[in-house]
């Protein structure tokens, strides 16, 4: 009996000892190694704070410069939205380092240096460990969280339904999108509605088409998880901000266990639509999953030698179904503010459309002759 007593304290002593110095390593020794190396070629940056890095001067940076409203609008928003950078490049020089927590971040300005960084070493870099935590509940192991050959593999598969002739049989759901759309903002108007939030209008516009282009006549689904992962990129923006402290993401907080339902509710929807596509493929209905993202995704699945799996698939479309909206949204929403405070230009672009349309609706063959909205 005192044999295994001894046993099983040693096993614990032993995990204690282990848990004890992979934390000291990950937060004291590694980042003081980093920093002597870098220091080493003349790079420097911001004294870190032990555990949080430099992210609470980053915050306290950009809530200082977003305290107010513009005064007027501009193009130059980077000393607004990323005050941070232009501080420590002023006072470090083109090259600097900074900590996000225990994590270092290079901070590169030169071009060339760019250039010839993503171009050697684009397999050995990628996402750090608090980056993919952050997303772990969110978008998962889809490629933009990949690192080296499994990023190559994974755009290598998506690659095929980004291609020209794919994106342009896509036409016709924009535009039955859009007069959605349209309409849902005259109806606003017509209801006595003075202003409208256009940000939230072009948020539900590409995450209607990117539905349909991702999972075809399941795109009502797609609606709801549009909205879900709205909530969960919220809640794991929270989250993140704990990651630094060892253990965080392991306590039972109110973050933690919504993040986790709404993760379940997410995949559940995904699963539905996945086992829909399975089912008609095996009762004869279809002879393959489809054309769009999904259906490419599940034919590659079936392969023997791929590495792809249930989880990886549901990781991809979460993964494009959200990066592809936002980053459209946001360019939408930009370029319809600078045409209504530019009404010169928006009579402009209103006239050519209608002339090359003959004021109907624009179609892909037409689009190369609109000069004005192509510059």
């Amino acid at each position: 009996m005192m044999v295994v007593l001894n046993i099983l304290l040693f096993i614990l002593v032993t995990f204690l000892f282990k848990l004890l110095y992979e934390n000291l390593s990950c937060y004291f020794l590694t980042p003081l190694r980093i920093k002597k190396i870098m220091e080493m070629q003349g790079v420097r940056g911001p004294r870190p704070s032990f555990f949080t890095g430099n992210i609470l001067d980053m915050a306290s940076l950009v809530s200082k410069s977003t305290s107010q409203d513009m005064k007027t609008i501009s193009h130059d928003i980077v000393g607004r939205l990323l005050p941070h950078f232009l501080l420590w490049s002023s006072q470090f020089g083109k090259r600097y380092i900074y900590w996000n927590g225990p994590e270092p971040r290079l901070c590169l300005t030169e071009t060339e240096l760019i250039k010839e960084f993503l171009s050697k070493y684009s397999t050995v870099s990628g996402k750090s460990w608090l980056q993919k935590q952050g997303s772990k509940h969110f978008i998962g192991e889809g490629v933009l969280m990949a690192n080296g050959e499994n990023w190559y593999h994974q755009r290598h598969i998506v690659a095929p339904a980004f291609m020209g002739n794919r994106l342009k049989s896509y036409a016709g759901h924009m535009v039955e999108c859009t007069k959605e759309m349209l309409e849902s903002l005259q109806k606003g108007l017509e209801c006595g509605q003075s202003e409208v939030e256009i940000g939230e209008y072009m948020a539900k516009l590409t995450a209607d088409i990117i539905s349909r282009t991702e999972f075809g006549a399941s795109y009502q689904k797609g609606r709801k998880i549009f909205h879900l992962l709205t909530v969960l990129q919220t809640l794991c923006a929270q989250a993140s901000r704990h990651l630094c402290f060892p253990g965080s993401r392991f306590f039972p907080s109110k973050y933690n266990r919504e993040i986790k339902s709404l993760k379940m509710e997410v995949e559940r929807l995904l699963m539905e639509i996945i086992q829909s596509r399975k089912d008609c493929v095996e009762i004869g209905r279809s002879n393959s999953y489809g054309n769009d993202l999904l259906g490419i995704l599940l034919n590659e699945m079936q392969k023997k030698e791929t590495s792809l799996n249930l989880q990886l698939v549901m990781d991809e479309c979460k993964t494009f179904f959200f990066s592809g909206h936002e980053t459209t949204a946001l360019l939408l929403t930009w370029t319809v503010m600078l045409l209504a405070s530019n009404p010169s230009w928006q009579e402009k672009v209103r006239d050519e459309v209608k002339r090359v349309c003959n004021g109907g609706i624009p179609s892909l063959d037409k689009l190369s002759k609109l000069s004005m909205v192509s510059n």
